[in-house]
């Protein structure tokens, strides 16, 4: 097996591969290749300067995470899942292309899917806000809030959005805040906003996209909300800062312990 490439201060960190879903509309490689030009950038603040950063795509895109992992020449990388929740991709799709990647000559980290973490809430709101939805000021109706997801067919990630929802209404104070799913199980988003309005929802009831990148899904999310009686509906997460920081931390602590640099030494 190849070494790791070597610098004057030691071991070079490991490239980070982000793998991504993939989708046939253009927009979502676009908000990939923006997201992750954002992650070299903010590595780059945290002294990972020259930190390898490449995307790989799990279907309808170039290039796949095998094409990347053989190109990966030092003997080791980092793969993130750019994924929400832990599911069939990340439980099994991913894993098995690892180990044959891993067979063959790679040390490889695998990191933890990007959720949940409190990051992800706070790059909702930063959407919401955008979208002009924010926590109302004292003696005006708060709003209800549909969280979005792509939705599994893999019960543990449903209930993974689920549980987030709980949390989410905890820390901010939205009047509610309810799951709902694009796909597969559960109530559609539709459904929700529905249901918000007819339960006397007393603020507005907005929608926000738990999703990286926009496309089918969103759009789909996006349609149903609004014809539901959403008085908003965020974008996609995409290149939002919180999202950046969250793919660097899973990355760090994936790192394989013997190519493990302390940050101080690279400042």
């Amino acid at each position: 097996m190849r070494h790791p490439r070597l610098t004057a201060g030691g071991v070079a960190d490991p490239p980070l591969v982000a793998v991504a879903h993939g989708s046939k509309d253009p927009r979502a490689a676009a908000t990939v290749s923006a997201l992750l030009a954002l992650v070299r950038s903010r590595a780059a603040a945290r002294g990972l300067r020259g930190l390898p950063v490449r995307a790989a795509f799990l279907d309808h895109c170039a290039p796949s995470l095998p094409q990347v992992l053989s190109a990966v020449d030092d003997g080791a990388c980092v793969v993130v899942p750019l994924l929400l929740t832990a599911a069939y991709h990340s439980k099994a799709d991913i894993p098995a292309q690892l180990a044959a990647a891993s067979a063959a000559r790679l040390d490889i980290g695998y990191a933890d899917t990007l959720g949940p973490h409190p990051l992800l809430l706070a790059a909702l709101e930063r959407r919401l806000a955008e979208a002009g939805v924010g926590v109302a000021a004292a003696g005006r109706a708060r709003p209800s809030v549909v969280l979005a997801a792509a939705g599994s067919s893999d019960p543990a990630a449903n209930a993974t959005i689920a549980a987030l929802t709980a949390r989410w209404q905890a820390r901010r104070g939205w009047h509610a805040v309810v799951p709902a799913y694009a796909s597969a199980a559960g109530r559609r988003p539709g459904e929700a906003v529905r249901g918000l309005l007819a339960g006397g929802a007393p603020g507005p009831v907005v929608v926000a996209t738990y999703l990286l990148a926009p496309g089918y899904f969103a759009d789909k999310i996006s349609a149903a909300a609004l014809a539901a009686g959403a008085a908003a509906v965020s974008p996609a997460l995409g290149a939002a800062p919180e999202v950046a920081d969250v793919i660097l931390e899973r990355y760090l602590a994936a790192v394989p312990a013997e190519l493990s640099v302390p940050l101080v030494a690279r400042a």
